[in-house]
């Protein structure tokens, strides 16, 4: 059954965990929709995990509609959200609503996430009243990585998490139907969960939160060398590719692929003139 954002209400009603994890391609998000996962995110992450940038930042409007209308083909029953790229509703609420409309339309996205919480509570507002579903993302948001200096835990003091329990609350104010809480201290994340209506999707926020996101490449163990404090490795999928792409490599090299259940048959008079040389 299509997961939906009355699904993502009715799950923290029922006190049912959301699960949620990255997605960039078809063929991903075709394994990911199969195996049952509730949403798939199209991460502005993509410009690290991807395109091999070293963050967020130069990922661009045309990179998130080409791998957001890829995942959208991939995932029958899964909820697509697609973030919103640096720059693409920072610059008024007008640009905000524009752009996320072309997620929606030209992405196929089901839903759109921006960073931001008081900051952008206009911009929520005027999207939801355009019809367009909003995901918010409070904590440590990678848009803001050089105002924060780096990438590091927010609402770690007391004004710090009163300025995180302001931003999830005109998240929610602004007509948000979920917030991503990342790199939030787990006591502070349980509170926003119990104050907030809406659900909470954890990164690096603890167990409490009503759901959880990962990026796959990162708990598959496709990516780098650098795990995060908050990334679980759940498989080695990377070592499985290497594994495969050396014997393949080998038997290349060898000779030995591809055999001959590998390769196809002229018919009998073609053989018989390429052995004669007649063609």
């Amino acid at each position: 059954m299509k997961f939906t954002t009355a699904s993502f209400r009715e799950a923290k009603e029922r006190g049912e965990k959301i699960t949620m994890i990255t997605g960039y391609d078809y063929s991903t998000a075709r394994l990911e929709d199969e195996a049952g996962v509730d949403a798939i995110l199209v991460g502005d992450s993509l410009g690290m995990v991807m395109l091999g940038y070293d963050d967020t930042l130069r990922v661009t409007m045309e990179d998130m509609i080409h791998h957001s209308a890829a995942v959208a083909r991939g995932a029958e029953n899964a909820f697509v959200v697609t973030d919103m790229p640096f720059m693409s509703y920072q610059t008024s609420v007008y640009d905000a609503v524009v752009n996320a409309g072309r997620l929606i339309k030209e992405g196929c996205a089901s839903a759109v996430k921006l960073e931001g919480g008081v900051k952008v509570k206009e911009h929520i507002r005027a999207i939801t009243d355009a019809s367009i579903p909003v995901m918010g993302h409070i904590g440590m948001t990678p848009q803001s990585v050089n105002e924060f200096g780096g990438f590091k835990v927010q609402g770690k003091n007391i004004a710090a998490a009163h300025r995180l329990i302001e931003d999830a609350k005109a998240v929610e104010e602004a007509g948000a139907f979920a917030v991503v809480l990342e790199c939030v201290p787990a006591e502070l994340a349980a509170h926003i969960t119990k104050i907030l209506t809406i659900p909470t999707i954890g990164i690096g926020a603890g167990a409490d939160c009503d759901g959880q996101v990962l990026v796959y490449q990162d708990m598959l163990t496709m990516y780098g060398g650098f795990k995060p404090k908050f990334v679980k490795r759940f498989a080695d999928v990377g070592g499985a590719m290497q594994s495969g792409i050396k014997a393949y490599i080998d038997e290349v090299k060898a000779g030995t692929f591809p055999a001959k259940e590998h390769t196809f048959k002229t018919d009998d008079e073609t053989l018989q003139a390429i052995n004669d040389g007649r063609i």
